[in-house]
């Protein structure tokens, strides 16, 4: 894994409150995990930025090496690692993807 991509992972973390890396677009996803969290995101109506991994062999590698997590999608919130499709639903359905969002919402 190159430098250059991890770098730009980080950078793209840490730029925004919310990123989703996904395959496919919020608007287009080209899986059912990620068209499931991109979902979730949506009900909570706040901005999130989302990187399609399918456009980079680099970022796609990258991102699981960067999270040490072998799948996509994965949901960062303020830079920490949330999880992927399973761990953002359940937190979802329990309330505590709520309560983690709770203090963006006031910001918006």
């Amino acid at each position: 894994m190159t430098d250059s991509a991890l770098k730009q992972i980080d950078q793209v973390v840490k730029e925004h409150d919310i990123v989703l890396f996904m395959k496919g677009t919020p608007d287009f996803p080209q899986c059912g995990f990620s068209q499931r969290v991109a979902g979730i995101l949506n009900e909570y109506e706040l901005p999130y930025a989302a990187v399609n991994v399918l456009l980079s062999d680099a970022v796609r590698q990258g991102i699981k090496e960067y999270s040490d997590w072998p799948t996509i999608p994965q949901l960062y919130v303020k830079g920490e690692f949330i999880g992927g499709c399973d761990i953002v639903s359940e937190m979802h359905a329990s309330g505590e993807l709520k309560e983690l969002l709770a203090h963006l919402q006031k910001d918006a």
